[in-house]
């Protein structure tokens, strides 16, 4: 028989056939300057911008940007790669507050100081000792290196906003929990 689920308190016993084709897409974080938050997303983790989209009259701006896979056809015409985009997992979605650049004072909860809720987005790479000398390299802000505190072979950097990004090399997590 196939997995199908770890058995906890709370987890429903079957899957509701209403909820076929459900899917997580993206996930949303607002950001202070778009210009900034790109640069960084683009040059030191390699994401795409895919799609934005313009809200003028409630003055923002949506950013999807992912990694698509090498071969991976994306649609041209923006109509259809909107529809691609929400089709996708693992999108991240960069909110743009018209004018927040221009507030020096506006800040964004990061949802790892008091009161905590939000906690990270995590990014796999295929060797962690190699991400960290690029991280280093490009002088992303390291919250936990590898090698601190009881979690080992785990990382968190902060991107410009102060959201914590969690870097993890797959082959390094089988002991996790145990």
């Amino acid at each position: 028989m196939a997995f199908d689920t770890e058995h906890h308190p709370g987890v429903n016993a079957s899957v509701a056939p209403q909820t076929e084709g459900f899917r997580l897409n993206h996930t949303m974080l607002r950001v202070h300057d778009p210009k900034v938050s790109l640069e960084f997303y683009s040059r030191v983790f390699g994401m795409r911008v895919l799609r934005r989209l313009d809200f003028a009259e409630m003055k923002f701006s949506l950013y999807f940007l992912a990694r698509p896979e090498p071969g991976e056809t994306v649609p041209e015409e923006a109509g259809a790669r909107t529809e691609w985009v929400f089709s996708q997992r693992g999108i991240l979605e960069l909110t743009h507050n018209w004018g927040s650049e221009d507030d020096p004072g506006q800040r964004y909860h990061n949802g790892n100081d008091d009161p905590q809720g939000f906690g990270h987005i995590c990014f796999s790479v295929p060797d962690l000792d190699d991400a960290v000398r690029w991280l280093d390299d490009n002088d992303v802000a390291f919250v936990k290196r590898p090698e601190d505190g009881r979690m080992r072979d785990v990382a968190f950097v902060r991107d410009p906003d102060g959201y914590w990004i969690e870097i993890v090399e797959p082959a390094r997590t089988r002991g996790f929990g145990d």
